[in-house]
């Protein structure tokens, strides 16, 4: 009889032999952890405990029963924990005790993808509980079973978007389930930070609304990856107090964790192999072995290049066992890919974030992740994937992006560092506004609602009368047009007269782009990525806020060059700090794209720059600003030099900021000047590329000391001689990179932290 520990060992040695070489930058193990069993509740309704008894469950993790208890006492609860924890079966046991006794009552489940509602549904209809009826609503389910899915499911599944434009408007259809309403379930509730989240935390306070004008008070069980503040988001995203189960109870199998990084092919550029064939050449290898492997890269064309170069690799057997995944598939063909891998007929995945979340794929060996996916809960989500019952190989390839690099030489700053805080901000008015005439649409907006949607909701109602898009009446303040508002608004954008992505080949809407963005973005001749495609952009139609793109391969790339001004409004914190005025406040940021540079792919040279006639873009966000110092610009004051260390140091600072806020890099805007027109100093701007801001620069303001910190580490280890696009460069930089003194932002970064320490 082989044992499991041999079967552990034998994998190990499998996958030891490919993890050596100067690619290597760093390995680990982390060892297994035990589980802590609890008995599973007595008050459990007894249909409930013999579906648990029926699938081998005799007990349960301590923190799935400390959920039911706290469920049971009628709190709001999240649960975070890590990956694999068993917080599915947390936040269905309340909701299987309650439809167990009173089959009427009504659930809802909120999921981001549809792949994860697609995925809870089977796992809710394998418990076999008599009278449970779930059942999935969202843009996939026909027009005819809608009806017919509000009249007789007791658990609908859906998703924040169809909730806020498909449900909400039309509550009046709706009016049994909301009268009857007793759970909201939130699942993978840190995806819902930044301009998303903000939206979301508005449809669901919107949602807490509408049930109480049919009486009922749902009970919201939200489940969320390990982040840094679970209580603070669910109370951002609700509005109501909520009760944390964070202790993870759940056993762990041990992982050897890699960190893999690409050859450099130029020592003086720091020009590395592609981080997308080393991922393939990594999943070939894994898989011919037999090691069942699944590869996240950032984008769709990422995920299909490296299966292609993976298939090719190994031949059109093996290849057959190959399959990518992602948005953009037929709700068929991504069904047929989750059950191959359930079943084991797929040996290797390659997939976008759509398979990071928690949706049960079997049992796999490996997961590598091309690339740093933006946030450290995100790659543990995505190395949470393998290793769930026998030992697992995580693997990190880096590209060449600064904070990847970062990681490659400090690797306990990545594995020791906490996970970061998801942040929103739901009373933003460029966000706020679009959900207040929504409410009003869906009845009068009064003091009364200030419990559900806050103050700031009545004073926007106010301000939206001023407009002509409100008007207030005996009962409240009600929405002036005929058409119903939700629909003139999309939960992903800031932004309601966003422009929109035509494709002229099929005349198909590829998306929406803010107006802010879209002069920098989809100017004329811009390369536009899109979910991974390429597209051209052959004109932008100003008046009519639309961008005609064709499909587009390309060997370069185009980046705008522009002209930032940016105009303190209000400094809400000035503080001392790292020896130095430090503010967070309100800036008005004015840019003007003048031209845009097109670079080749593979030796970044200069093919031409092209003039750009577009008017200016002015929008109000918040930044954190600093004025250094004279004695820390000492030796730094030539024009030249102190240009290029403050604009270097703005740059590395914002490769860096995504570390202590879940955000991207494209999420961050800077401005840096030898002397502001405001301030009469040097000053170096960091603000928030959303209008309005999503709570990015504070969370930059509150961490300044560790952020920095960091800062000076990626500047101080990347062994480039003046700077590369591992530290100093930045793929967005408005004024293409020039001027960027490295050694000088090394200098001013380590005087002011001298300054902390004195």
């Amino acid at each position: 009889m082989r044992l499991a520990s041999d079967f552990v060992a034998t994998v190990a040695a499998v996958w030891d032999e490919l993890l050596s070489g100067e690619e290597l930058a760093y390995v680990t193990e982390v060892p297994a952890r035990e589980a802590r069993l609890v008995p599973i509740p007595e008050g459990l309704h007894p249909q409930v405990q013999e579906a648990l008894s029926a699938q081998g469950l005799t007990g349960l993790y301590g923190h799935q029963a400390e959920a039911f208890e706290s469920a049971s006492r009628g709190e709001h609860l999240v649960i975070a924990t890590g990956t694999a924890s068993g917080k599915t079966l947390a936040f269905n046991l309340p909701v299987l005790d309650a439809l167990a006794a009173e089959p009427k009552l009504r659930a809802l489940y909120l999921y981001p993808t549809k792949a994860l509602a697609q995925d809870q549904a089977r796992a809710l209809a394998s418990y076999g509980v008599p009278r449970l009826r779930p059942a999935i609503y969202d843009g996939d389910t026909e027009a005819e079973r809608r009806w017919q899915i509000r009249k007789w499911a007791n658990v609908i599944l859906t998703n924040p978007d169809m909730l806020h434009v498909g449900v909400l408007p039309h509550h009046d259809r709706w009016g049994d389930v909301l009268q009857n309403l007793r759970y909201v379930v939130v699942d993978e509730a840190h995806v819902y930070r930044g301009v998303f989240g903000s939206h979301v935390a508005n449809v669901l306070r919107r949602l807490r609304r509408a049930a109480a004008i049919y009486g009922a008070d749902p009970q919201f069980l939200l489940a969320s990856a390990t982040i840094a503040n679970p209580g603070e988001l669910a109370h951002s995203l609700l509005g109501l107090e909520t009760t944390v189960i964070g202790d993870d109870a759940a056993p762990r199998a041990a992982r050897t964790i890699a960190f893999w990084n690409p050859p450099v092919l130029d020592e003086e550029l720091q020009l590395r192999a592609s981080a997308l064939g080393e991922g393939s050449r990594l999943l070939a290898d894994l898989v011919q072995r037999g090691l069942r492997t699944i590869c996240f890269a950032k984008s769709r064309k990422s995920a299909e290049l490296i299966h292609r170069f993976a298939a090719e690799r190994v031949g059109p057997e093996l290849a057959e066992r190959l399959s990518p995944y992602r948005a953009g598939y037929t709700p068929a063909q991504r069904r047929d890919i989750e059950r191959r891998l359930v079943q084991g007929d797929l040996l290797g995945v390659t997939a976008t974030d759509a398979l990071e979340l928690g949706i049960d794929i079997g049992l796999l060996d490996c997961a590598i992740s091309v690339g740093f996916p933006g946030t450290v809960a995100s790659l543990r989500q995505q190395w949470g994937r393998a290793g769930r019952r026998a030992k697992g190989l995580a693997v990190l390839v880096a590209s060449e992006d600064a904070l990847d690099q970062f990681f490659m030489r400090e690797p306990e700053a990545l594995m020791d560092r906490r996970v970061e805080a998801a942040i929103l901000d739901h009373a933003n008015p460029r966000v706020l506004d679009g959900h207040v005439r929504s409410a009003a649409f869906e009845a009068p907006l009064d003091e009364r609602d200030t419990t559900f949607l806050g103050p700031e909701a009545l004073e926007r109602a106010e301000a939206l009368v001023e407009t002509g898009d409100l008007q207030l009446t005996k009962a409240g303040y009600v929405w002036s047009g005929r058409d119903y508002p939700a629909a003139r608004f999309s939960l992903r954008s800031t932004t309601p007269d966003a422009f929109s992505l035509v494709d002229v080949a099929t005349g198909s809407v590829l998306g929406l782009v803010e107006r802010e963005r879209a002069y920098s973005t989809v100017h004329e001749g811009a390369i536009y990525l899109h979910l991974g495609g390429s597209y051209r952009v052959l004109e932008l139609d100003l008046e009519a806020r639309t961008a005609l793109v064709e499909p587009f391969t390309t060997d370069y790339y185009t980046q705008p060059k522009k002209e930032t001004t940016t105009a303190i409004e209000g400094a809400e914190l000035t503080e001392r700090r790292l020896g130095m005025e430090v503010s967070f406040g309100r800036v008005s940021v004015t840019e003007q794209v003048v031209a845009y540079q097109k670079k080749g792919i593979r030796d970044q040279a200069t093919l031409e720059l092209v003039a750009l006639e577009l008017p200016e873009t002015t929008f109000e966000t918040e930044a954190v600003w600093y004025l250094p110092e004279p004695w820390m610009l000492e030796g730094l004051e030539a024009i030249e030099r102190l240009l290029g260390s403050l604009h270097a140091a703005e740059h590395s600072m914002i490769a860096l900021l995504p570390l202590w806020a879940m955000c991207d890099r494209w999420d961050i805007g800077g401005l840096s000047t030898n002397i502001h027109f405001q301030t009469g100093r040097p000053t170096v701007f960091i603000y928030d590329g959303h209008a309005g801001g999503v709570g990015i620069a504070r969370r930059g303001f509150d961490q300044l000391e560790g952020w920095v910190a960091d800062t000076e580490r990626l500047l101080a280890g990347c062994p480039c001689e003046s700077g590369c696009p591992s530290c100093v460069q930045s793929p967005k930089c408005g004024n293409l990179n020039e001027f960027l003194d490295k050694a000088g932002a090394l200098i001013l970064l380590r005087r002011m932290l001298t300054a902390r320490a004195a």
